[in-house]
């Protein structure tokens, strides 16, 4: 790994979460095929409308199998989903689940659930400082060395599409013409940073596609600090 140094009412619920200072990340491991997460999916949107929230669905592609081959799938987004499962010592994998922050593990058809570890996770202070500005075809980040001390950390911009409508015509949710919310395209790893001076990189973005850069303990681990490349 390179190395960086230097430079509905839900719905009531969700209605109620206040703009966070420092983003929380909501990822959302979801897939076409699974009759369980179309009440997850709608939960995201809601999500992606949050100021204070950085709400990201990764389709995993383990429920291709059963008729109906999800276009937004990944098998790095399955290997992700599998990385927190080893972290949290948890044997099988599933959809719909949400991780909060790196950390809490929820299904993420409970949306009650899902405004709790929220407001749990915006009421903590930030620990950095992170910005991430486009300029031209790259997107320029910096940011501040963490207090306290986190050690070392992995640096990772993620491209996603904000919106895409999909017809379902086999599996389990035949019939269904679905919209889905920042759908992740693409999430690469930059490298990893010491965490002790600051953090300044420049890294190429070509296109249009909306992106944010999120800090984060290997593993994967806590997500320390998250910015929308503005």
């Amino acid at each position: 790994m390179k190395k960086l140094f230097g430079a509905m009412a839900l719905y009531v619920g969700l209605a109620g979460i206040a703009v966070a200072e420092q983003p929380v990340v909501v990822e959302l491991y979801t897939s076409q095929g699974c009759s369980s997460c179309p009440p997850a999916d709608e939960i995201l949107a809601k999500l992606a409308k949050k100021p204070g929230v950085i709400a990201l669905a990764l389709h995993v592609d383990y429920w291709d199998y059963i008729g109906w081959k999800d276009a937004f799938a990944r098998p790095e987004h399955t290997k992700r989903q599998k990385g927190y499962a080893h972290q949290a010592g948890a044997r099988t994998i599933y959809t719909p689940q949400m991780v909060i922050g790196g950390v809490d593990h929820v299904v993420g058809a409970r949306p009650m659930d899902v405004v709790d570890l929220l407001g749990t996770h915006k009421a903590r202070p930030a620990v950095m400082q992170l910005r991430a500005q486009r300029v031209g075809e790259e997107v320029a980040i910096d940011g501040t060395p963490p207090q306290p001390a986190q050690g070392k950390l992995v640096v990772q911009l993620v491209r996603y599409t904000p919106e895409e409508t999909v017809a379902i015509k086999r599996g389990e949710n035949a019939g269904l013409t679905m919209s889905y919310h920042n759908i992740v395209r693409d999430w690469q790893v930059l490298g990893e940073w010491d965490g002790e001076t600051a953090l300044e990189l420049q890294v190429a973005a070509p296109g249009e596609a909306p992106a944010v850069v999120i800090v984060q303990k290997a593993g994967p681990g806590e997500i320390i600090a998250a910015a929308r490349v503005k």
